[in-house]
């Protein structure tokens, strides 16, 4: 994979109420080997594809914690853009704080509320494997004030955004790699502002069906994206409760 840019995704996490479905239902839908880390990071387990590091899921912290995944951007010093996202109307929940030698990690959510963190690669750099099936390869954010969120990511990690009334997309160096919705009616009022992450595969309507099998939820599709090449696309709600999606290209 091509290195990762300071500013772009270069990790996502899963918060799971069940460590051990978890690992076997992603295990079952996606190839994904787990394997358990140093007991000191709490039952942080890594998921790999073909011996790379795909994402990571861990046990909850607290009871309060929702099951969810949780989205991390590169960058060169968590505590200088922790403090850069704070002028600019972020909140800083934890840290910034040093995970052994593998890096320094924050957690913050952005003016509309929407959780994300920083991380500052020390030993471990993030993905391994990316923008392939079965692995990591898109951002969505669904937010209720989406010029606010653009802005605030602009301002902060410099992000290039394609102009759109409907799903304005965003990138760096040229490559776009997510895009920015306004949260409507299709949403209860009581759902926050939220990244989700979307991972490649090969057939959607199979993964999906896979996945529901698995015992997860399909929110939303199989369906084709309204827009000139667009991919095809599914939302999942896993058995413990985080969502996700999962796209392939439409003439992939």
């Amino acid at each position: 994979m091509t290195e990762i840019l300071p500013g772009s995704p270069c990790w996502v996490q899963l918060s799971t109420s069940d460590l051990a479905e978890s690992q076997r239902f992603y295990g079952r839908l996606f190839g994904w080997t787990a394997t358990a880390q140093d007991p000191q990071y709490g039952g942080y387990t890594i998921f790999s594809l073909d011996g790379a590091p795909a994402a990571a899921v861990a046990p909850l912290m607290n009871p309060q914690q929702p099951v969810q995944w949780l989205l991390a951007f590169a960058t060169p010093s968590a505590d200088e853009v922790s403090d850069a996202a704070k002028a600019a109307g972020a909140q800083l929940w934890m840290g910034p704080m040093d995970v052994g030698p593998l890096g320094r990690w924050a957690l913050l959510s952005d003016p509309t509320g929407a959780p994300f963190t920083l991380w500052q690669a020390g030993q471990f750099a993030g993905f391994g494997v990316a923008d392939e099936p079965n692995a990591f390869g898109w951002i969505d954010l669904a937010t209720r004030n989406r010029d606010a969120a653009v802005a605030f990511y602009k301002s902060v990690f410099g992000w290039e955004v394609t102009p759109s009334e409907q799903y304005p997309m965003v990138g760096l160096a040229g490559k776009m790699f997510g895009g920015v919705m306004e949260m409507g009616t299709m949403f209860p009022p009581e759902v926050p502002s939220h990244w989700t992450p979307f991972f490649m595969v090969r057939d959607v309507d199979a993964a999906a069906g896979s996945a529901s099998k698995l015992g997860a939820e399909i929110m939303h599709g199989p369906v084709d994206v309204e827009m000139e090449n667009g991919p095809r696309i599914a939302v999942i709600r896993d058995p413990q409760g985080a969502a996700f999606g999962v796209f392939a290209p439409r003439n992939g």
